[in-house]
């Protein structure tokens, strides 16, 4: 149980957990590279560490202690049949990427997860990837996990992806590397182009154009150093903070500002909130700064279309925000937050209007009215880690103390949160 209570103001310099999408991929391409790959900055959450175990049941040797990993890679071909299912634990980037990889290899392998990666959508990878000749099978036709994959020659392919999804965007990519020709992707708007950044750091030609990005099989990675920037969508609950709570200001450093991911700033400017960017830089092909967020008062504002793949994973603490800025803030076009970790649009509203906020649930989004004055709460987090966290922001901002049961679940992105909250808040 977490225990949360009104604060008076946040203050401080911090850094939050590694980026967890740069996080798997640093390790998955390690693994195919040849040579060493050292990982500094990792996060050795849930997801990222059922990451390394698949590549370790594949006879991967990973060393990892706290946020520093060595891979010890092997080659595209290097990696060995598991004898025994790979169990992927909640984490969808792990199933969806690792597909794509699998249905090269000359082995057979069958991928399961927990309950809630059993009921979330895989035919959306496992359709593109049958057209290049993938054989994945799986619950009702390799909608539904468990899936089994035996691995065979594949070939390129154009793929129009009706959603502007990165896992889908990435395993038909990781498939195309070793598939025959050129294997490219279009998307309706441009989602995370992390994988297409971290290839080329690890030397495969990728070639951009507008919305579509290709790759020609037969190349090899090259293993390398990587360094992990902090993820934006950790600082994001940090920065909703920080706007909420009166005479608040904080810096947090190294923060990663591909611009695919940092819809949130724009957002939090939109509705009036004061960002500045410093030290800006660029590493291993990402660009980096330092954050510094002070308090603002906020208002309403619109958020859809192209922006939403940029901010996907923020609208939960998002929707916190907006019940402390002054008038209506309308989400829509984020039908993909009901395949989350849980369906995001029921969960939030559900679990928010026990603050006492004004939110509205639609087929695509949220309507939330404010400024609303939040009560202490009795909090779900459903098991799912960023609504753990975006309630307790809630909880920062609320009279009295709230209570988050299932609170673990925030270990999956953001190790040691509440320790952090506590050391930059003032009570």
């Amino acid at each position: 149980m977490l225990r949360i209570q009104n604060v008076k103001s946040i203050q401080g310099t911090v850094r939050v957990p590694g980026d967890k999408s740069i996080s798997h991929r640093a390790v998955m391409f390690g693994a195919l590279a040849e040579g060493t790959t050292t990982i500094s900055g990792f996060l050795p959450g849930a997801d990222c560490l059922s990451t390394i175990s698949c590549f370790r049941r594949m006879g991967i040797h990973i060393e990892q202690q706290d946020d520093q990993v060595v891979v010890h890679g092997k080659g595209w071909f290097g990696l060995e049949e598991p004898k025994e299912k790979l169990d992927v634990g909640n984490s969808g980037t792990t199933i969806r990427l690792i597909s794509g990889i699998l249905s090269t290899q000359p082995f057979h392998v069958v991928l399961e997860g927990d309950e809630s990666i059993a009921k979330r959508p895989m035919r959306r990878v496992v359709g593109p990837l049958r057209q290049m000749g993938a054989k994945i099978d799986g619950r009702k036709n390799g909608e539904f996990t468990p899936l089994a994959i035996r691995g065979t020659e594949l070939s390129g392919i154009h793929y129009e992806s009706p959603v502007a999804s990165a896992q889908v965007k990435s395993a038909i990519l990781l498939a195309g590397l070793q598939a025959k020709g050129v294997t490219s992707v279009s998307e309706p708007h441009l989602s995370r182009d992390h994988t297409e950044r971290m290839l080329a750091a690890f030397g495969v030609q990728v070639v951009r154009d507008g919305l579509t990005v290709s790759v020609e099989g037969g190349q090899r990675l090259v293993g390398r150093d990587i360094s992990v920037p902090g993820d934006i969508s950790s600082a994001a609950f940090l920065i909703a903070a920080v706007m909420m709570v009166p005479g608040s200001s904080l810096v947090i450093e190294n923060v990663g500002m591909n611009p695919t991911r940092t819809g949130i700033v724009d957002v939090v400017r939109a509705m009036g909130g004061r960002i500045d960017l410093v030290n800006e830089r660029v590493v291993n092909e990402e660009p980096v700064a330092d954050l510094h967020v002070f308090h603002s008062e906020l208002t309403g504002t619109i958020i859809e279309g192209e922006i939403i793949p940029r901010l996907i994973d923020e609208i939960p603490v998002i929707a916190v925000l907006a019940t402390q800025a002054s008038g209506t803030t309308l989400i829509r076009d984020a039908e993909e937050l009901k395949v989350k970790e849980t369906d995001r649009i029921a969960t939030v509203v559900s679990e928010l209007s026990k603050f006492g906020a004004n939110i509205t649930p639609t087929d695509d989004g949220m309507i939330i009215e404010g400024k609303t004055a939040l009560k202490a709460a009795s909090i779900d987090s459903m098991g799912d880690h960023r609504i753990g966290m975006a309630m307790a922001i809630a909880g920062l901002a609320a009279e009295g103390e709230t209570q988050i049961a299932n609170a673990e679940a925030i270990n999956v992105s953001f190790p040691g949160f509440a320790a952090l909250l506590d050391s930059i808040a003032s009570k």
